[in-house]
């Protein structure tokens, strides 16, 4: 992987506020030019994209379009359609009390900003907010993760060909590069990734007041209410899918781990079997379906969590490895002590724990007990309990029935709350992220309120409560000289 020189990083860094400075990147056929060139470096390097995810995480072509391309085809389709209306200012309802004025709010770009993006997601958390970035006008430098080095490669050395390279950088380097990027003065920082190293680039942001996204993780719990058994096959299945079949687990909004009414486990396990089975076959080593952990470091991680004999004892299905292919077999583990680590820790591989409840409505405690998680799953039909989860729990996003597809919709704002991130993105809510919304109130010379000037009196502060309450009988009245104020001046 090619290294970014730092010690040019200053002056390249004044090279695009310049740009920036010069207006270019507020026009409209400019943003538009971006965002049809990322369209154009998605469809003319399908394959190359297909295989630099095959080798940094071993995904499948399937999974690979489902939650890398095909979203940021369809996402970017969605900002050309819509930029100009995003761009345009609106009118603002101005209060009786303005007499004779306008106002309006413009959205303007912030500026230079920084992306730093995982490895997860290589493609989708690099170039998701970056189409919001780029439809907002600013100019701005994205890091993707030296984690997934293929990917990595093909974001710097590609993609700067079918972008304006005076306002767009791709970054390449390791935890250097990104301390080095992250001393140096942005209009914002947008970051996916753990809550560690959020913490680390929250704190870098402190010294000049930048504001940060933080798109972050956690443990996304899934409720499973009690269900007739082709619903209950099909929640299952949703639920294995967004664990097993997204990343292999490796997904901030993969489920963490299952909430179930211990009366269902022994049948809810025997389904989960059957259904893994169909998913991956008997021997889901040999399944071209799931995704490889992403190193050697993050396999030791998840290995310790399972290597715990208390969590190992409660393993009812899977559990197998292979270190030297960096394969992990698709495991559920019984009610595991809650005190440790693959309950306290986000999973964040193909893990699945499962804890038992005497009653499910007990799981809202049991989610409240806990920082607040990036999604909340619930599988019910239960309308009463539905609006007890939506009123009773904090989350960044709650879905009902399935899990993980509120990540594709544009028209919804995707981010955390508390520990799990700062901040939203998608669709509009990308290009608001990287815009300020600019004030402007315009005002008529041929009228004004005497009465807000000095010198004060007792008349003047009666006139404005009268004005602020629209009360115009008793401001009519002031101003003939025939109400008098409780006030003294």
């Amino acid at each position: 992987m090619a290294r970014y020189d730092v010690k040019t990083l200053g002056s390249d860094l004044e090279d695009m506020r310049d740009y920036f400075r010069s207006g270019k990147t507020k026009d409209w056929e400019w943003r538009n030019a971006q965002l049809k060139g990322l369209l154009s470096f998605l469809k003319q390097n399908e394959a190359q994209i297909f295989q630099a995810l095959k080798d940094d995480l071993g995904k499948p072509q399937v999974e690979a379009y489902r939650d890398e391309i095909g979203t940021l085809v369809k996402s970017v389709r969605f900002a050309v359609k819509e930029l100009k209306g995003w761009m345009s200012s609106k009118g603002a309802k101005m209060p009786k009390v303005a007499l004779l004025t306008s106002g309006e709010v413009v959205p303007e770009p912030l500026g230079l900003v920084l992306i730093i993006s995982s490895w997860n997601f290589p493609f989708g958390v690099s170039l998701e907010p970056l189409i919001g970035a780029i439809a907002a006008g600013n100019t701005m430098v994205l890091k993707p993760s030296e984690l997934a080095p293929a990917c990595a490669s093909v974001l710097a050395n590609v993609l700067p060909t079918y972008l304006d390279k005076k306002g767009v950088r791709i970054i390449q380097g390791g935890p250097e590069v990104g301390e080095k990027l992250l001393q140096q003065k942005w209009d914002k920082i947008f970051f996916t990734g753990s809550v560690r190293v959020g913490k680390l680039v929250m704190a870098a942001a402190v010294e000049h007041l930048t504001p940060v996204v933080l798109e972050l993780g956690g443990k996304c719990p899934a409720v499973l209410d009690s269900l007739a058994p082709w619903p209950m096959k099909v929640a299952i299945n949703r639920i294995l899918v967004s664990k097993f079949g997204t990343c292999g687990g490796q997904a901030c909004i993969a489920v963490d781990y299952v909430l179930v009414e211990k009366r269902l486990a022994s049948s809810l396990v025997e389904l989960i079997k059957v259904l893994v089975k169909d998913m991956f076959g008997e021997k889901p080593r040999e399944s071209n379906s799931l995704t490889r952990i992403i190193s050697k470091q993050h396999f030791s991680r998840l290995k310790s969590l399972l290597n715990d004999p208390e969590v190992k004892a409660s393993v009812v299905y899977g559990g197998s490895m292979d270190e030297e292919h960096l394969f992990i077999e698709p495991t559920i583990i019984l009610d595991p002590p809650l005190n440790s680590q693959i309950m306290t820790e986000e999973v964040f591989g193909p893990l699945l724990p499962i804890i038992t409840l005497e009653k499910i409505e007990d799981s809202i405690n049991f989610i409240n007990a806990r920082p607040k998680p990036l999604a909340l799953y619930a599988f019910t039909k239960n309308q009463s309990f539905s609006k007890r989860i939506l009123s009773e729990t904090s989350s960044g996003s709650v879905v009902f029935n399935d899990a993980n597809i509120q990540y594709c919709a544009d028209t919804l704002p995707f981010g955390g709350i508390g520990e799990s991130g700062i901040g939203s993105y998608h669709g509009k809510y990308s290009f608001d992220t990287f815009s300020h919304y600019k004030a402007i109130l315009r005002r008529s010379y041929f009228t004004d309120f005497w009465y807000r000037f000095p010198p004060w009196n007792y008349r003047k502060l009666l006139l404005f409560e009268a004005t602020y309450h629209f009360d115009y009988i008793t401001l009519l009245l002031v101003i003939l000289g025939l109400k008098r104020s409780r006030y003294r001046c």
